[in-house]
């Protein structure tokens, strides 16, 4: 508990991306104020978060990759908001070259770390496909510059990758809803669970109230939200921020939470995550 009249601090960390800057637009720029509260930012990149979370428990709210949340669901559990689904789409296989789907199994792939669901969707598709951990931004020069015959992308790029004359070998949000028929949920932010039941209440209905606020003044948001989108130009952010927060982020509606159960059940049953999920949701 907050002593009456003191400011309690919330450490808020999530990564560097239009979607994710829109989302905590109105929190990162003071037009959400929650009393009582006070809530600080750091952007890092996903597979650094998912490790501090799991490691470290060092941030209150920490975005993190669905698959990582079975090794953290001790210390944090997950918001009932502020998520990123695939419907219909997702992260991508991509090659400078054509290749089959019987071929792509046999590849060695550039990856942006184990923790990702990126990852555990391609692991889905194919459990022996051998693959590199490789720094997210540095995939598509990496497959470019042929170290790779292919690489899994994740954010903008799924966006740019024709731009580099890469090809689409497999839509990994595309095949998950053809195996399943449900979207695939791909990140989500996580609540430290020593927060308290009333901080995590509070905290997460101002995430809430904050990705509400973007979505009511688009035009303002995607402005803050363009100096985080690397590579693209106004249309394109506007259309990835779209893709990955509107309705969805707001409430993972019905499916969305059963596709969450369903890819950490499926990676549990097939040996990719060694811990069983125990998803749970405030707010």
């Amino acid at each position: 508990m907050t002593a009456p009249g003191s400011i309690q601090e919330i450490s808020i960390a999530h990564s560097p991306d239009s979607d994710d800057a829109f989302m905590f637009y109105g929190l990162a720029t003071n037009k959400i104020r929650v009393p009582g509260f006070k809530f600080t930012h750091t952007l890092t990149d996903i597979e650094t978060l998912n490790h501090k979370a799991i490691n470290e428990q060092f941030y209150d709210v920490t975005a993190i990759s669905f698959a990582a949340y079975p090794y953290l669901q001790d210390n944090y559990t997950l918001m009932a908001c502020g998520g990123s689904v695939g419907d219909g789409y997702g992260p991508m296989i991509v090659s400078a070259r054509k290749y089959t789907l019987d071929e792509v199994k046999k590849l060695r792939i550039a990856v942006p770390g184990t923790l990702t669901t990126a990852y555990l969707a391609m692991k889905l598709f194919c459990p022996e496909i051998e693959t590199v951990t490789v720094p997210f931004d540095k995939i598509i020069p990496a497959v470019l510059a042929g170290e790779f015959d292919a690489g899994l992308i994740i954010h903008e790029g799924q966006l740019t990758y024709a731009n580099d004359g890469l090809i689409k070998i497999l839509d990994l949000g595309q095949w998950w809803h053809g195996e399943t028929g449900l979207p695939l949920p791909l990140g989500g932010n996580a609540i430290r669970r020593a927060l308290g039941p009333e901080a995590m209440k509070i905290t997460t209905q101002a995430l809430r109230d904050s990705i509400q606020h973007a979505l009511d003044n688009r035009e303002a948001a995607l402005e803050y939200a363009m100096q985080f989108a690397r590579d693209l130009d106004t249309n394109l952010a506007n259309r990835f921020v779209g893709m990955y927060v509107n309705e969805r982020t707001l409430n993972y509606g019905d499916d969305g939470r059963v596709a969450i159960h369903k890819l950490l059940e499926l990676g549990h049953e097939r040996g990719i995550i060694p811990i069983r999920a125990n998803v749970d949701f405030v707010g």
